[in-house]
């Protein structure tokens, strides 16, 4: 199997009804964020499929092909070819492995290469989380954690705003696994981001953060914080706590 038979295939499951849902749905019109953004009108559960049928063998060179495709749903394909690959490089067992590590990192670097290309939230939030995220907390050849923060502080002082929602959104995966430390660095750093999406971003991030380690972490940076943060950030950090302490919260907001 090639990327140009892959694309071929996807191109044959066009839905041109869903299309213009999906183009509505994802802001491609004049100057909003999506803006020329191309689709087949593909379902994510659709991609998926496509994705479980592309042997685990396909050849790393072959992805770019797709992350450069037009089709945003091809795009997404390649995003998930990559998710897949690093996954299975990451169990337990191959965790310290020389030769995972090495492949790990091939395939971060790839990702980060073609970060432009995954230019809307959903290629973002389906990818950075497993990819990148996951990796923060790996062992990497490519340097210590100094390193890897310098990474994402370029990714957070990048113009391109899927690159700075990157660097915010890869900490769902790190606080999953129980380091709270770079959600609390990026949401810093983002709390005043001109964005919607990236308010959004910061305050999801935030509440995963409080769920997944430390509610009174959450606190902490809301004690810090609330005052000056965006309501739209505010309103998801604070959507799993309880309605009293939500009206307090946001009283001081």
């Amino acid at each position: 199997m090639t990327a140009k038979e892959i694309i071929q295939h996807m191109e044959s499951l066009q839905n041109d009804e869903q299309r213009q849902i999906l183009m509505r749905f994802f802001k491609t019109g004049p100057g909003e964020y999506g803006e020329g953004d191309e689709f087949l009108g593909l379902k994510v559960p659709q991609t998926r499929e496509v994705v479980k049928a592309i042997p685990r063998d396909f050849p790393l060179d072959q992805v770019p092909e797709l992350l450069m495709n037009r089709w945003h749903e091809v795009r997404l394909c390649g995003l998930l070819v990559l998710v897949s690959k690093f996954e299975k490089l990451a169990t337990k067992r191959l965790e310290n492995d020389q030769s995972a590590i090495e492949a790990r990192d091939q395939i971060l670097s790839m990702y980060l290469q073609y970060a432009e290309w995954a230019n809307n939230w959903d290629l973002v939030d389906l990818s950075v989380h497993k990819i990148l995220g996951h990796w923060l907390l790996l062992p990497s050849n490519l340097g210590d954690r100094d390193y890897k923060m310098s990474l994402l502080d370029e990714l957070a002082a990048s113009p391109c705003l899927w690159k700075q929602r990157m660097s915010m959104v890869c900490s769902w995966k790190t606080s999953q696994m129980g380091d709270p430390s770079w959600c609390l660095r990026y949401a810093e750093i983002h709390l005043h981001h001109p964005h919607d999406l990236m308010h959004k971003a910061v305050g999801w991030m935030l509440r995963e953060m409080g769920k997944r380690v430390s509610t009174d972490l959450l606190r902490d940076f809301l004690r810090q914080h609330a005052h000056e943060m965006p309501r739209t950030t505010l309103r998801y950090a604070i959507e799993k706590l309880s309605d009293s302490e939500r009206q307090y919260w946001m009283s001081i907001s």
